[in-house]
């Protein structure tokens, strides 16, 4: 993309979706994800009620008096995008690329993470560790993740989102709140999500939100006669016969045990998901996301 082209979408991408997290987003993203964690304030002496699992038995055993550790809530998070680079991203027949919704989905988090006061990160991935971003605060920053989305030039073009996972548990070590963007097409030979032992030690450390971007040809394919497709990511080409009524039935079949293959894994370990088509409305969508989580 023409350096100037660039700067254009994301100053267009920055005016809109900073608006959408003023205006909408901000009161739903810091009901729903303000902080989850705990962080130590003071002692005061024991009163009558109090936890005594909260005793401080250091400064008790100093001032022989009771004394308890006041906790209050950590209002400052630690936001980190994790988001899906690979070659399936550039897929998209209705109103946009899976690529410019992802980066307006991005920015809208980033920017209501920042109005929330919350350090915003970028991890992005392919079938490896793309490139890391790591959390800091700022304009300057957001507009960087947002740019980089927008031009960023893969060395794989397969989806490894285990991988990714892997890597979020050994970079950050603090308690961080995680959006995970991708197409979620990631399966074994048995149509198994291939993440799900990394996820499961991911979301122990982390609290993981799943938004699913999709196109709706990716669900099922009309009946256009034979058409030539390519996979991005393989790079294998093929013709098939969208006429054939076994051939669409097979596609659709297909899509529905993986997408259901994904849900429950999702759902095994609580992770929150939401599903956004290229022809959605993805505020909609975010803002019942956010409600529910709040």
């Amino acid at each position: 993309m023409d350096q100037n082209d660039l700067l254009k979408k994301v100053r267009k991408i920055e005016i809109k979706t900073k608006a959408l997290s003023h205006q909408i987003f901000a009161g739903e993203y810091h009901s729903a994800f303000k902080g989850r964690g705990m962080a130590f304030s003071e002692v005061r002496e024991y009163q009558y009620g109090d936890d005594v699992r909260s005793m401080d038995w250091n400064v008790t055993a100093r001032l022989r008096s009771p004394y308890i550790k006041v906790y209050e809530e950590e209002r400052e998070l630690t936001v980190l995008l994790m988001v899906d680079v690979s070659g399936s991203r550039f897929f998209g027949t209705v109103n946009e690329l899976k690529r410019d919704l992802e980066a307006e989905i991005a920015a809208v988090l980033a920017f209501s993470a920042s109005i929330n006061n919350d350090k915003v990160g970028a991890l992005f991935f392919s079938g490896k560790v793309e490139k890391f971003i790591p959390p800091k605060k700022g304009r300057s920053h957001l507009l960087r993740i947002i740019s980089e989305l927008l031009d960023f030039k893969p060395e794989d073009n397969g989806t490894d989102i285990g991988e990714a996972f892997r890597y979020l548990t050994n970079a950050i070590k603090k308690r961080s709140t995680v959006f995970l963007l991708s197409d979620m097409t990631d399966f074994d030979d048995n149509l198994h999500p291939r993440y799900e032992d990394a996820l499961k030690i991911a979301c122990n450390r982390h609290d993981i939100s799943a938004i699913n971007i999709y196109d709706p040809r990716e669900r099922s394919i009309p009946d256009v006669g034979i058409v030539h497709v390519k996979d991005s990511e393989t790079g294998e080409d093929s013709w098939v016969d969208t006429s054939s009524r076994n051939v669409r039935a097979a596609y659709s079949k297909w899509s529905s045990d993986a997408f259901n293959a994904t849900r429950q894994v999702l759902n095994k370990y609580r992770i929150d998901t939401v599903n956004i088509s290229t022809a959605d409305d993805y505020v909609k969508e975010l803002m019942t996301f956010f409600n529910k989580k709040g």
